[in-house]
Protein backbone atom coordinates (compact mmCIF):
# COMPACT_ATOMS: atom_id res chain seq x y z
CA UNK A 1 0.00 0.00 0.00
CA UNK A 2 1.80 3.36 -1.05
CA UNK A 3 2.04 6.24 1.47
CA UNK A 4 -1.11 8.16 -0.36
CA UNK A 5 -3.47 5.42 0.05
CA UNK A 6 -1.98 5.27 3.72
CA UNK A 7 -3.24 8.64 4.44
CA UNK A 8 -6.42 8.09 2.91
CA UNK A 9 -7.53 5.13 5.35
CA UNK A 10 -5.97 7.17 8.09
CA UNK A 11 -8.76 9.90 7.45
CA UNK A 12 -11.28 7.45 6.85
CA UNK A 13 -11.37 5.66 10.07
CA UNK A 14 -11.19 9.12 11.42
CA UNK A 15 -14.23 10.34 9.70
CA UNK A 16 -15.58 6.79 10.79
CA UNK A 17 -14.70 7.54 14.45
CA UNK A 18 -16.20 11.01 14.28
CA UNK A 19 -19.21 10.29 12.39
CA UNK A 20 -20.02 7.00 14.46
CA UNK A 21 -23.75 6.36 15.21
CA UNK A 22 -25.17 8.04 18.40
CA UNK A 23 -26.37 6.51 21.58
CA UNK A 24 -30.04 6.19 21.78
CA UNK A 25 -29.69 8.28 24.76
CA UNK A 26 -28.70 11.93 22.66
CA UNK A 27 -31.36 11.21 20.34
CA UNK A 28 -33.67 13.39 22.33
CA UNK A 29 -31.15 16.03 22.30
CA UNK A 30 -30.50 15.62 18.43
CA UNK A 31 -34.10 15.79 17.92
CA UNK A 32 -34.89 18.66 19.60
CA UNK A 33 -31.96 20.58 18.23
CA UNK A 34 -32.84 19.57 14.74
CA UNK A 35 -36.56 20.78 15.59
CA UNK A 36 -35.43 24.60 16.49
CA UNK A 37 -33.18 24.35 13.81
CA UNK A 38 -36.21 23.64 11.11
CA UNK A 39 -39.32 25.10 13.13
CA UNK A 40 -37.19 28.01 13.98
CA UNK A 41 -35.64 29.13 10.74
CA UNK A 42 -38.92 28.57 9.42
CA UNK A 43 -40.35 31.33 11.68
CA UNK A 44 -37.85 33.52 13.53
CA UNK A 45 -35.17 33.86 10.76
CA UNK A 46 -31.79 32.44 9.87
CA UNK A 47 -30.51 33.30 13.18
CA UNK A 48 -32.52 30.64 15.35
CA UNK A 49 -32.08 28.03 12.46
CA UNK A 50 -28.35 28.24 12.84
CA UNK A 51 -28.24 28.18 16.01
CA UNK A 52 -30.39 24.98 16.53
CA UNK A 53 -28.31 23.41 13.77
CA UNK A 54 -24.78 23.93 15.58
CA UNK A 55 -26.71 22.28 18.91
CA UNK A 56 -27.63 19.47 16.63
CA UNK A 57 -23.64 19.26 15.31
CA UNK A 58 -22.86 19.28 18.90
CA UNK A 59 -25.29 16.57 20.25
CA UNK A 60 -24.23 14.12 16.93
CA UNK A 61 -20.64 14.42 17.76
CA UNK A 62 -20.98 14.08 21.50
CA UNK A 63 -22.95 11.27 21.91
CA UNK A 64 -21.31 9.19 19.00
CA UNK A 65 -20.60 5.89 19.87
CA UNK A 66 -18.28 4.18 17.83
CA UNK A 67 -17.42 0.29 17.91
CA UNK A 68 -14.36 -0.68 19.17
CA UNK A 69 -11.99 -3.87 19.39
CA UNK A 70 -11.62 -5.45 22.37
CA UNK A 71 -8.61 -7.52 23.88
CA UNK A 72 -9.51 -11.26 23.84
CA UNK A 73 -6.70 -12.01 26.45
CA UNK A 74 -7.46 -11.47 30.43
CA UNK A 75 -6.80 -8.19 31.17
CA UNK A 76 -8.50 -5.66 32.22
CA UNK A 77 -9.57 -2.14 29.71
CA UNK A 78 -10.68 0.93 29.95
CA UNK A 79 -14.04 1.78 31.46
CA UNK A 80 -14.14 5.07 29.43
CA UNK A 81 -12.50 7.43 26.86
CA UNK A 82 -10.63 10.56 28.17
CA UNK A 83 -7.37 11.34 30.32
CA UNK A 84 -6.10 9.52 33.54
CA UNK A 85 -6.02 11.71 36.04
CA UNK A 86 -4.89 9.80 39.24
CA UNK A 87 -3.46 6.28 39.67
CA UNK A 88 -3.52 5.72 43.17
CA UNK A 89 -4.61 3.64 46.54
CA UNK A 90 -7.59 4.04 47.89
CA UNK A 91 -10.92 2.29 49.38
CA UNK A 92 -13.92 1.71 47.11
CA UNK A 93 -17.50 3.44 47.54
CA UNK A 94 -18.48 1.96 51.22
CA UNK A 95 -21.92 1.70 49.33
CA UNK A 96 -20.56 -1.37 47.29
CA UNK A 97 -19.50 -3.75 50.17
CA UNK A 98 -16.22 -4.18 48.92
CA UNK A 99 -14.60 -3.52 52.60
CA UNK A 100 -12.27 -1.17 53.41
CA UNK A 101 -8.86 -1.95 52.08
CA UNK A 102 -7.59 0.00 49.66
CA UNK A 103 -6.68 -1.48 46.01
CA UNK A 104 -5.71 0.29 43.38
CA UNK A 105 -8.06 3.38 41.61
CA UNK A 106 -7.48 4.42 38.18
CA UNK A 107 -9.50 7.66 37.65
CA UNK A 108 -10.55 8.51 34.23
CA UNK A 109 -11.73 12.19 33.25
CA UNK A 110 -14.07 12.93 30.39
CA UNK A 111 -14.53 15.63 28.62
CA UNK A 112 -16.70 17.18 26.59
CA UNK A 113 -15.03 16.08 23.32
CA UNK A 114 -14.96 12.58 24.50
CA UNK A 115 -16.61 9.43 23.75
CA UNK A 116 -19.10 8.86 26.64
CA UNK A 117 -20.79 5.82 26.37
CA UNK A 118 -18.77 3.42 29.64
CA UNK A 119 -18.00 -0.23 28.69
CA UNK A 120 -17.05 -3.18 31.15
CA UNK A 121 -13.55 -3.67 32.31
CA UNK A 122 -13.81 -7.03 32.31
CA UNK A 123 -16.06 -10.42 31.58
CA UNK A 124 -18.50 -10.87 34.89
CA UNK A 125 -21.42 -10.55 36.87
CA UNK A 126 -23.01 -7.44 38.28
CA UNK A 127 -23.29 -7.90 41.64
CA UNK A 128 -24.01 -4.66 43.28
CA UNK A 129 -25.49 -1.07 41.77
CA UNK A 130 -25.87 1.73 43.97
CA UNK A 131 -26.27 5.15 43.12
CA UNK A 132 -25.69 7.93 45.44
CA UNK A 133 -27.08 11.81 44.90
CA UNK A 134 -23.88 14.62 45.25
CA UNK A 135 -22.41 17.69 44.00
CA UNK A 136 -21.19 18.50 40.55
CA UNK A 137 -17.62 19.87 40.81
CA UNK A 138 -15.22 19.83 38.56
CA UNK A 139 -14.63 16.16 37.83
CA UNK A 140 -10.68 16.16 37.25
CA UNK A 141 -10.24 16.77 41.14
CA UNK A 142 -9.68 14.29 43.51
CA UNK A 143 -12.26 14.71 45.52
CA UNK A 144 -15.07 14.61 43.00
CA UNK A 145 -14.67 10.80 43.82
CA UNK A 146 -16.11 11.20 46.97
CA UNK A 147 -18.35 14.60 47.07
CA UNK A 148 -20.16 14.28 42.88
CA UNK A 149 -23.00 12.33 42.37
CA UNK A 150 -22.09 9.07 41.31
CA UNK A 151 -23.78 5.82 40.43
CA UNK A 152 -21.50 2.42 41.38
CA UNK A 153 -21.21 -0.88 40.16
CA UNK A 154 -19.72 -3.86 41.57
CA UNK A 155 -18.71 -6.94 39.46
CA UNK A 156 -17.62 -10.78 40.25
CA UNK A 157 -14.67 -11.38 37.47
CA UNK A 158 -15.39 -15.12 35.79
CA UNK A 159 -11.14 -15.68 37.82
CA UNK A 160 -13.28 -14.99 41.46
CA UNK A 161 -11.66 -11.57 41.63
CA UNK A 162 -13.92 -8.48 42.15
CA UNK A 163 -13.86 -5.33 40.28
CA UNK A 164 -15.44 -1.52 40.76
CA UNK A 165 -16.72 1.22 38.42
CA UNK A 166 -18.35 4.47 39.34
CA UNK A 167 -20.00 6.79 37.20
CA UNK A 168 -19.84 10.23 38.27
CA UNK A 169 -21.00 13.05 37.18
CA UNK A 170 -18.97 16.48 36.67
CA UNK A 171 -19.63 20.39 36.59
CA UNK A 172 -21.26 20.13 33.42
CA UNK A 173 -22.88 16.27 33.81
CA UNK A 174 -26.18 16.44 34.89
CA UNK A 175 -27.35 12.60 34.14
CA UNK A 176 -25.92 9.35 35.22
CA UNK A 177 -27.59 6.46 32.96
CA UNK A 178 -26.76 2.92 33.49
CA UNK A 179 -28.31 0.18 31.60
CA UNK A 180 -27.28 -3.53 33.32
CA UNK A 181 -28.91 -4.47 36.64
CA UNK A 182 -27.45 -6.52 38.80
CA UNK A 183 -26.95 -10.78 38.25
CA UNK A 184 -26.91 -8.99 34.71
CA UNK A 185 -23.71 -11.04 32.78
CA UNK A 186 -21.62 -8.64 30.74
CA UNK A 187 -18.59 -9.12 28.49
CA UNK A 188 -15.34 -6.80 28.26
CA UNK A 189 -15.64 -3.67 26.29
CA UNK A 190 -19.44 -4.19 26.10
CA UNK A 191 -21.76 -0.54 26.57
CA UNK A 192 -23.14 -0.57 30.19
CA UNK A 193 -24.14 3.45 30.15
CA UNK A 194 -23.38 7.11 29.46
CA UNK A 195 -22.43 9.90 31.24
CA UNK A 196 -24.31 13.22 29.27
CA UNK A 197 -21.68 16.48 29.07
CA UNK A 198 -18.12 16.09 31.31
CA UNK A 199 -17.57 13.39 33.90
CA UNK A 200 -15.46 10.90 35.34
CA UNK A 201 -15.17 7.42 35.72
CA UNK A 202 -13.11 5.33 38.45
CA UNK A 203 -11.60 2.13 38.26
CA UNK A 204 -11.01 0.20 40.74
CA UNK A 205 -8.77 -2.80 40.31
CA UNK A 206 -9.25 -6.22 42.22
CA UNK A 207 -6.82 -6.80 45.42
CA UNK A 208 -3.21 -7.52 44.42
CA UNK A 209 -3.28 -6.32 40.78
CA UNK A 210 -1.19 -3.72 39.54
CA UNK A 211 -1.51 -1.02 36.90
CA UNK A 212 -0.25 -0.77 33.87
CA UNK A 213 -1.21 3.14 33.08
CA UNK A 214 0.08 6.04 34.37
CA UNK A 215 -1.42 9.59 35.06
CA UNK A 216 -2.11 11.95 32.27
CA UNK A 217 -2.40 8.92 29.73
CA UNK A 218 -5.18 9.02 27.42
CA UNK A 219 -7.70 6.23 27.63
CA UNK A 220 -9.82 4.58 24.65
CA UNK A 221 -13.11 2.80 26.68
CA UNK A 222 -13.01 -1.23 25.59
CA UNK A 223 -9.61 -1.07 24.16
CA UNK A 224 -6.49 0.36 26.30
CA UNK A 225 -5.24 -2.27 28.62
CA UNK A 226 -5.25 -0.76 32.24
CA UNK A 227 -3.93 -4.11 33.74
CA UNK A 228 -3.55 -7.68 33.38
CA UNK A 229 -5.79 -10.31 34.89
CA UNK A 230 -4.68 -13.46 36.32
CA UNK A 231 -6.56 -16.41 35.09
CA UNK A 232 -8.68 -17.82 37.73
CA UNK A 233 -6.24 -21.62 38.28
CA UNK A 234 -3.73 -18.57 40.10
CA UNK A 235 -6.54 -17.15 42.03
CA UNK A 236 -7.50 -20.09 43.78
CA UNK A 237 -4.43 -21.51 44.05
CA UNK A 238 -3.63 -18.63 45.86
CA UNK A 239 -6.56 -18.25 48.33
CA UNK A 240 -4.28 -15.05 50.55
CA UNK A 241 -3.44 -13.19 47.43
CA UNK A 242 -6.80 -11.43 47.18
CA UNK A 243 -6.51 -10.26 50.95
CA UNK A 244 -3.05 -9.28 50.14
CA UNK A 245 -1.47 -6.09 49.91
CA UNK A 246 -2.62 -3.97 46.69
CA UNK A 247 0.36 -2.07 46.54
Amino acid sequence: MTDHNQRIMALIQSLRLVLAPPHPAGKPFIMGGAAVAVIGGLIFGSWLFWLGAAFTAFCLYFFRDPERVTPTRPVIVAPADGRVVSVAPAVPPSELGLGAEPRWRVAIFLSVADVHVNRAPADGTITRIAYRPGKFINASLDKASEDNERNALAMKLTNGQDIAVVQIAGLIARRILCDVREGDNIGAGERFGIIRFGSRTDLYLPRGVQPLVAEHQLMIGGETVIADLPPASVVHATPGAEMGSAL
